[in-house]
């Protein structure tokens, strides 16, 4: 049972927390709202700002980084097996390999997809190519490089 005169000690600060979860869009937890108090003169420790975080309903969006999923509908035939792990080629022009690596640019947050063809016979890189969308027209124009010369 509250009491009738009890006044509530942690209303400036419920009220700043309150400020600051809306001012930064509900994506502060308690961590990173005890660094943004410190910062704005209160001293308090972050053991209270997470119970009065929790008091005050308020808890921040989590953001888990999606995983690239490039799976969109059907999936089209599926090629033969025709190397059977034999990679080594008795001459060139002979095997050629190919695959999409996805790179990340931190700076920037954009991807990159480079996809070279490998001669199976030496290694060496034959042809390739490099995007900033990962679709058709990316592999297309990589085997046309590959297949002109």
């Amino acid at each position: 049972m509250k009491r009738l005169g009890w006044l509530d000690k942690d209303k400036e600060l419920k009220a700043e927390i309150q400020d600051i979860f809306t001012e930064h869009k509900g994506k502060y937890g308690y961590r990173l709202m005890t660094l943004a108090l410190r910062n704005r003169g209160f001293i308090v420790n972050h053991k209270k700002v997470q119970r009065l975080m929790k008091a005050l309903g308020l808890s921040d969006l989590i953001h888990c980084k999606r995983k690239y999923y490039s799976y969109q509908r059907e999936v089209g035939k599926k090629a033969e097996n025709l190397i059977q792990r034999q990679f080594e080629a008795s001459k060139t022009m002979e095997k050629y390999y190919t695959d999409v690596t996805e790179f990340t640019i931190p700076a920037s947050n954009q991807k990159l997809y480079l996809s070279p063809v490998l001669d199976g016979f030496n290694s060496e890189i034959i042809a390739y190519n490099l995007s900033t969308l990962l679709n058709l027209k990316q592999i297309k124009s990589m085997l046309e490089q590959t297949f002109t010369e």
